[in-house]
């Protein structure tokens, strides 16, 4: 099958690593500080409305949790923590169709989302968790996780395959991208998941910090949106990578298809990173998973995000806000504290529903025997498992004291402004940059 290829991808095997030892915070003071923090007012927009026939006639079904078999679960229909049946992606609770790319360590890759013209980006809709992660300059980026399934184009009618991309030439795989240089907060994300990093390159202050990464560089010189590499690329950089990391520890999360008791109506969610850039999730019943649509960084225009590959819009069955304290270097290059927290908070949406939860990465006896770090886990008040539903989880990370709220059920996003509304069922979180971050 044929498919699209950007021209020629140098791939570049640099090591370096410098340990950034985090600073731990006591999680239930943060949470504290989160609910209680939640008079800053949203700076208004200037005119918007989300087509609703868009969300209604032009999305196609997306598999849900009902994939599982029935044997696949414990009675209680928990999948994980601890234990996954076998062909069980460990990082969606769902069935894989190639059960041996399970043994393969996780590619985390940089993906850009600015400028607009880099979207949509190719290959997130087959990515199991999607960090996204402020950079500065009011802008936010994405670090793609891809583990289990490697992305695939659909066929076209006439039996040829058809890649969607914009840029390059004519190939047989399918593309990933476009990616962008590394960011500090990209080392802990690797550590935890045990995979290895695809990205850019990146500021000589970055990459110091960086190991076990791989760079990918355009083939245009003019076009920023040019870096995109091969899908069988990164399986061989996957294949390589397994025999320098070795088995990856990714338990630690657990899944459920049955929504937990206790949530608070989530039909949509208002994040805005700054006024040019703005993502509003919205819930989809019959998809059982939130839609993304985003500004075109004019704080007016809001586009469903979907993926080159596919032209399907982004559904993911989980959205976490993730509270993390955020260490700037200079205003362009900011840290996040992720390794060893005991307990942070967290807000978890899913199935239309809100959840304040709490995440942990502190170490336990997998990590003392091992060495090893496990994914970031999800946990209640009295530090027991929290399920996910089984799908694909997109992480928003903000810093702690970012205030969120229900606000009025409007389309209009300025007459959010100033406004709240307890039970309207949207909510809006209001990010604040990070003291020094530009």
């Amino acid at each position: 099958m044929k498919r699209l290829i950007t021209g020629l991808i140098l791939l570049s095997f640099l090591g370096g690593f410098t340990a950034i030892v985090p600073v731990s915070v006591s999680g239930s003071a943060v949470m504290a500080v989160a609910e209680n923090v939640i008079q800053a007012p949203l700076m208004a927009a200037t005119s918007t409305k989300i087509p609703a026939q868009t969300t209604k006639t032009t999305i196609p079904a997306t598999p849900v949790a009902t994939n599982v078999p029935t044997t696949s679960a414990n009675s209680d229909g928990l999948i994980g923590p601890e234990i996954y049946p076998v062909g069980i992606n460990p990082l969606t609770g769902l069935p894989v169709e190639n059960p041996e790319n399970l043994l393969l360590p996780p590619a985390l890759v940089s993906i850009t989302n600015f400028p607009v013209s880099s979207r949509p980006q190719a290959g997130l809709s087959f990515s199991p968790f999607v960090f996204e992660i402020y950079i500065g300059e009011g802008m936010t980026r994405f670090l793609a996780m891809f583990y289990g399934d490697y992305p695939e184009v659909p066929a076209s009618d006439d039996g040829e395959s058809t890649n969607g991309s914009n840029v390059g030439s004519v190939t047989d795989n399918t593309l990933v991208g476009p990616i962008r240089s590394g960011r500090l907060p990209y080392e802990s994300l690797r550590k935890l998941f045990n995979g290895f990093l695809v990205m850019a390159s990146g500021a000589s202050q970055v990459v110091s910090n960086l190991s076990q990464f791989s760079n990918i560089y355009g083939s245009d010189a003019d076009n920023i949106n040019s870096a995109m590499i091969d899908v069988t690329k990164l399986e061989a950089i996957a294949a390589n990578s397994q025999k320098r990391l070795g088995e990856a520890g990714l338990h630690g999360l657990s899944f459920q298809q049955e929504a937990p008791a206790g949530g608070l109506e989530a039909n949509r969610i208002w994040l805005k990173y700054a006024y040019l850039n703005q993502i509003n999730w919205q819930y989809e019943e019959e998809h059982g998973a939130y839609l993304r649509y985003q500004d075109r960084a004019d704080a007016t225009t809001f586009e469903l995000i979907t993926d080159r590959l596919t032209g399907e819009p982004l559904t993911f069955e989980n959205v976490v806000i993730l509270f993390a304290n955020h260490e700037v270097v200079t205003p362009t290059i900011i840290d996040i504290n992720l390794l060893y927290m005991k307990k942070m908070p967290a807000l978890l949406f899913r199935d239309g529903q809100m959840y304040e939860i709490f995440w942990t990465t502190i170490s336990g006896s997998y990590e003392v025997e091992t060495g090893k770090l496990r994914p970031i886990r999800f946990v209640d008040a009295n530090g027991d498992a929290f399920p996910l539903k089984p799908g694909q989880t997109w992480v928003q990370v903000v810093q702690p004291y970012t205030a969120y709220y229900e606000v009025p059920d409007s389309q209009v996003f300025y007459d959010l402004a100033n406004k709240k509304e307890p039970e309207s069922g949207v909510w809006a979180v209001r990010w604040y940059p990070p003291a020094g971050a530009r």
